[in-house]
């Protein structure tokens, strides 16, 4: 049987006549772009530089939509998000040396939430490879060594010929699951020099599948079937699956209790009768998964925020999939299955027995009267009315963007995210200034939809240039920022550790004023205004700023009793 990726593509007529009277002026930034624009690529985030003017220049004589940011970290941050949402590969457009090395948090982050960024960035000229001291501007020994510990793939180009083939290498790494950054940089002169490789008229890259062990999964559903007291683990991997769908089926048939971390928000219905939501920072919540008998983690490698900070002690089986093979079994012994969460949750569904327990609901609705007896102990109803305007302003459809802020923490356990694949944070790498560059690439990759970000006072000073990039290309994004007056999180970190807080306050600009210096609206609103607010802002197309000045406090944490 032939695989339809065993087919040769035959040329069109077109394309045979581009390919042997290519246009003149062609250099090796075309190159760049029509491998790009012929692997399906139809925007590009990122910011010029000297030896990179190659790849820029070629844009000008492409089809290829270029979103420039302000900051090669940001550039980064918004191809993460482009990924996240279309699942497509968003090419990211750098420069040599501190170009390239400023993106390295963005695809730090790019790397833990499986965001599939396609980085390509320029180099020294080729005569500088290799590790010698030649005196080029931006020059590093060795730049591809900075990235081989943050991406999934490193390639480096040295001729023209090989610039096609090394992007749709890059291009089906990003691509084959787990998804990740990769990166591939190009010597200044193999960029700019006329090049008599014919034009790029096609790409053929088919990310590799990966399917379940059917031995594997049979044992799964075996215990599955067999279990007592089953419960289940969502995390993000069933979301960048599309798996949510076989996630439901699974969970009724089983009658098994679903949480879900933080990275899998909306993997399960918020409101279903089986449904933990996403206490997991909860004792209560805890102890439930604790007594499974038998535990499915889909899509997890149950890290640190996923396991209440390493408490988590499973006393059952714990069956495990996961596409990224280092996270399999890094935490706890498990039945550990290498898989695509959809393909392994298919072959669950095609072998597990039906099973009914009527009283799971019961006990999901206990443990859940447990966790809101202990928030509501704490007296933060400031808190809670927050979050809960945010949510009612904010569109079922519209995917939000949260930097690391306090607010952000909050909705990682209590924020209904209506549905997968809509509400997006930081937490994979841990770092600020993630929330709006990032919903900029959101509303890039869907303009029909207003995005939400949310910031702290700090964190929105690592990304307050990016309000022109929304200005220029109008992009529909509302930016709430909650103005504490500092790091609000490391003020009651250093406060509850050594008594009081040190370099945590920050002195900051009037928000509204500096939004509407960059011709973006801006208002200044309250607890008791918000959700008014904030609807209106999100329902008027374009930026759109919205300050809350508020000292919002985290519910006490479990991990340390």
């Amino acid at each position: 049987m032939t695989r339809d990726h065993d087919l040769v593509l035959r040329p069109t007529a077109a394309q045979t006549e581009a390919a042997l009277n290519p246009p003149p002026g062609r250099n090796g930034g075309d190159l760049v772009v029509e491998t790009l624009a012929g692997l399906g690529a139809t925007t590009v985030f990122g910011l010029p530089g000297q030896h990179a003017l190659g790849m820029f220049d070629a844009l000008r004589r492409s089809d290829l939509r270029y979103i420039g940011l302000r900051v090669e970290n940001n550039a980064g941050f918004a191809a993460d998000a482009y990924g996240r949402i279309t699942g497509e590969a968003a090419p990211l457009l750098l420069s040599t040396g501190p170009g390239a090395l400023t993106s390295l948090a963005a695809l730090q982050e790019a790397r833990a939430a499986s965001a599939p960024v396609l980085a390509i960035s320029s180099q020294i000229p080729t005569a500088g490879l290799g590790g010698g001291r030649h005196g080029y501007l931006h020059e590093l020994p060795d730049q591809s060594a900075s990235f081989r510990g943050v991406v999934k793939s490193v390639h480096t180009v040295r001729s023209q010929s090989q610039i096609p083939s090394a992007i749709a290498e890059a291009w089906t790494s990003a691509l084959t699951v787990p998804h990740g950054p990769v990166w591939v940089e190009i010597p200044q002169d193999v960029l700019l020099s006329e090049t008599p490789v014919p034009v790029v008229t096609g790409g053929d890259a088919f990310p590799e599948e990966l399917p379940p062990r059917p031995e594997l999964t049979a044992v799964a559903a075996d215990l599955l079937s067999r279990a007592e007291r089953p419960a289940i683990i969502a995390g993000g991997g069933v979301v960048r699956a599309d798996a949510s769908g076989k996630l439901r089926q699974l969970a009724e048939r089983l009658s098994a209790p679903v949480v879900t971390t933080f990275g899998g928000k909306g993997a399960f219905p918020w409101t279903h009768p089986l449904s933990l939501q996403s206490w997991l920072e909860d004792r209560h919540t805890t102890d439930f998964l604790e007594d499974a008998d038998v535990l499915l983690v889909v899509g997890s490698g149950l890290g640190e925020l996923s396991s209440n900070y390493h408490t988590f002690k499973p006393r059952g089986r714990v069956v495990q999939i996961e596409a990224d093979l280092g996270k399999l079994e890094s935490n706890h012994p498990a039945l550990g299955i290498h898989a695509d969460a959809r393909l392994a949750l298919q072959a669950l569904l095609e072998t597990v027995q039906e099973r009914t327990d009527p009283s799971a609901p019961a006990r999901v609705r206990e443990v859940l009267g447990k966790v809101r007896e202990r928030i509501e102990s704490q007296e933060l109803t400031l808190e809670q009315g927050v979050l809960a305007s945010v949510r009612a302003a904010l569109p079922p459809g519209a995917p939000s963007f949260w930097d690391m802020t306090i607010l952000a923490y909050w909705a990682w356990s209590a924020f209904d995210a209506k549905a997968p694949n809509t509400m997006h944070s930081a937490q994979g790498a841990g770092g600020l200034g993630y929330g709006f560059p990032a919903a900029l690439g959101a509303a890039a990759a869907d303009p029909t939809h207003p995005v939400l970000a949310v910031s702290g006072d700090g964190g929105a000073l690592y990304s307050i240039a990016e309000l022109a990039t929304a200005r220029q290309y109008g992009l529909n994004v509302t930016w709430l920022i909650v103005d504490d007056g500092g790091y609000g999180i490391l003020r009651e970190y250093m406060t509850d550790a050594f008594g009081r807080p040190t370099a945590t306050e920050l002195t900051r600009p009037d928000y509204v004023a500096l939004a509407e210096s960059f011709g973006v609206p801006g208002v200044r609103t309250s607890p008791e205004t918000l959700e008014t607010d904030l609807a209106k802002a999100l329902a008027v197309p374009g930026p759109s700023v919205v300050v809350l000045p508020a000292v919002l406090r985290m519910f006490a944490p479990t991990h340390t009793e």
